[in-house]
């Protein structure tokens, strides 16, 4: 498999359309977001091997240019001291390395641009990776929030509001006839006092009278 498939087959579009499908979105997103790391690997990989041609075929164009200039100045000096033979072979040399220095040139170029191309598509996948990282946050709240409303519902579902207020009915009925009770023993209760205990609760209220109006006689001017 190509390592920028994913880059080239799956956008965000069709991401929701898998996670609309999806019984568990989540574990379906973290799936995605580990496919998407192994890619991102293996392509990081790639552009690194692309990089290191791109640099090899670059020093040897520059080798080879300083050699053609390095021949052309050992010509040059030749000439002066009248050695032809001498200049003659700086100079075959210094086209020989010109030659390459060409070759290697292009080859050079068309490296650095493969290679920055690689280099784009690489920044692509880390900018869909860092994407995917932060629809997953929004989504597990989405998906905490929905299954939480689905729980609720299901139990106001599995409530019968008449059998509940029904109940709340009885439970009414139940307190008003206790109280009822209550009151009514209390008034049997009263009534139930002998005679006796009438009279002695007379006589300890005119004691407390007595001894009130004895503490306010002490105080009068």
């Amino acid at each position: 498999m190509s390592i920028f498939k994913r880059l080239r087959d799956v956008t965000m579009s069709n991401i929701n359309a898998l996670i609309d499908k999806s019984e568990d979105p989540i574990k379906l997103t973290d799936q995605y977001i580990r496919d998407m790391q192994e890619d991102l690997q293996d392509a990081e990989k790639s552009v690194a091997a692309q990089i290191a041609i791109e640099k090899k075929f670059k020093q040897l164009y520059e080798e080879q240019e300083a050699l053609a200039n390095r021949r052309n100045e050992q010509a040059h000096t030749a000439a002066q001291a009248q050695n032809i033979e001498l200049a003659r072979r700086a100079l075959e040399e210094k086209k020989a390395a010109e030659i390459k220095l060409s070759e290697y040139k292009t080859s050079y170029e068309t490296n650095k641009a493969s290679a920055d191309n690689l280099r784009g598509k690489l920044e692509e996948m880390r900018k869909q990776l860092t994407e995917m990282k932060n629809k997953r946050e929004t989504l597990v709240a989405r998906y905490q929030a929905a299954k939480a409303q689905n729980e609720i519902n299901k139990s106001l579902s599995g409530m019968n509001s008449d059998n509940a207020s029904a109940g709340l009915k009885r439970m009414e009925e139940k307190m008003l006839q206790m109280e009822a009770q209550a009151e009514a023993s209390n008034e049997i209760s009263s009534k139930g006092k002998s005679l006796d205990e009438e009279f002695a609760k007379m006589d300890k209220d005119q004691a407390v009278e007595d001894e009130l109006a004895a503490l306010l006689k002490q105080y009068e001017k």
